[in-house]
């Protein structure tokens, strides 16, 4: 599904569920578009759990761009997009990286019902003193991560700690932050159980 914004073109690619009883919408990192295994995997197999995905790839990607522009941008597209696709009974954000932290910051305007973090950045790497955690706190609940072990943008320890209230955390055994190989199979099947709430 080709979306005209203010900002130049996205895509949303639909993966349909059967019986819908959510709609997951999945932003990408700032290294490239949609098309990561994480991402393509949580795709392939929600919608046998009625959960409807959706990922979208932002027009700076669409237009061949190498980097991402800025989060207020980001954010900008992101609520364009979101907001031309169908309605949803249940709507739920999430993304990878750069565009968890989209979701985090933008689901309360758009009256999500839940936020799915996929390797969440909390800080730099070797620089965990400018934590991002505040964006953590803006998620709308039931807020889900998933992080590898080895992510050095954040290890799981270091999100526990900054996690609110509430919010559950899985780690994704020998993974960095790329999450190369896709989520291993009880990793989805809890994001399904998340996600079907």
């Amino acid at each position: 599904m080709v979306v005209e914004t203010s900002l130049g073109t996205a895509y949303a690619w639909v993966h349909p569920a059967r019986r819908r009883r959510a709609t997951l919408v999945l932003g990408h990192g700032a290294g490239r578009g949609s098309d990561t295994a994480d991402l393509l995997g949580l795709a392939a197999a929600l919608p046998a759990h009625g959960v409807e995905v959706v990922r979208v790839d932002q027009p700076w990607v669409v237009a061949g761009r190498r980097l991402a522009p800025a989060p207020a941008t980001l954010d900008r597209a992101w609520l364009e997009v979101v907001g031309a696709l169908p309605a949803a009974r249940r709507l739920l954000l999430g993304g990878r990286s750069a565009g968890a932290r989209v979701a985090c910051r933008t689901g309360a305007g758009l009256r999500a019902a839940g936020t799915l973090a996929l390797a969440f950045p909390l800080h730099r790497p070797g620089r965990p003193e400018r934590s991002r955690a505040g964006e953590l706190g803006l998620a709308v609940a039931p807020l889900l991560v998933v992080q590898g072990e080895r992510d050095a943008f954040g290890r799981p320890d270091e999100l526990r700690a900054a996690l609110p209230a509430g919010a559950a955390l899985a780690a994704v055994a020998g993974a960095d932050h790329a999450l190369r190989a896709g989520l291993p199979a009880e990793v989805v099947e809890r994001v399904a159980v998340w996600a079907r709430g």
